[in-house]
């Protein structure tokens, strides 16, 4: 079967806007495995040379599944469609081809991009809420500290401003730090974590065996 590929999709028509997470299905045979990491991380490593790369993942949603999700992101349809287009992703994919079996893809702007399983993936693959929350703060609070302490060092008067005002700047300018750049640093670090089964599921599978 012919995969399609993200570049099958109409991104020429596209025009620059928010950061778009590029979710892909693929299965793979499990004898295979080895090379499909492989490939998968050359192909990582050549999306990291383009301008706008945000970060990439996968993961599979148990030990035995030929499913595989993966993640990659780039800060706009623009920048994602020069990487689509790219000579380096053609001969890329045209390596992988006796790798992949079938693939699905899907894009998703916005944050929630990084923390949702695709539509027809299980319920437990994407993170519970509780982890996400967890997540964005451990790339607020420092980026938040941070813009404090430069702040009231660099124009001390700043903290003399009225409340609304003072979170109003402080908003504009942590808000696009925090979607371009800290929280795709913050989820690729912290994946595993993000992704790791429940502790109570574990145990009941350790229970039937």
């Amino acid at each position: 079967m012919t995969p399609q590929e993200p570049g099958s999709l109409q991104s020429s028509s596209v025009t620059a806007g928010p950061p778009v997470t590029v979710s892909i299905t693929r299965l793979v045979e499990p004898d295979r495995i080895p090379d499909a990491t492989a490939w998968v991380q050359s192909g990582v490593n050549l999306a990291n040379r383009y301008p706008g790369f945000l970060g990439s993942g996968w993961v599979r949603s148990h030990a035995t599944s030929h499913e595989w999700h993966m993640l990659y992101r780039f800060a706009d349809h623009e920048q994602l469609a020069t990487w689509e287009n790219s000579d380096d992703r053609l001969r890329w994919l045209d390596r992988g081809r006796d790798l992949v079996v079938e693939s699905r893809v899907e894009k998703r702007t916005g944050i929630e991009g990084w923390f949702d399983a695709p539509q027809d993936a299980p319920a437990s693959s994407a993170p519970p809420r509780w982890k996400q929350a967890v997540s964005i703060w451990l790339g607020f609070f420092p980026v938040n500290l941070a813009f404090t302490f430069l702040v009231g060092w660099l124009v001390p008067a700043f903290g003399s401003l009225a409340v609304l005002p003072r979170v109003l700047i402080t908003t504009l300018v942590l808000t696009p730090i925090m979607t371009f750049w800290v929280l795709p640093f913050v989820t690729q670090l912290i994946r595993p974590w993000l992704l790791a089964p429940p502790r109570s599921a574990g145990a009941g599978l350790d229970r039937q065996r």
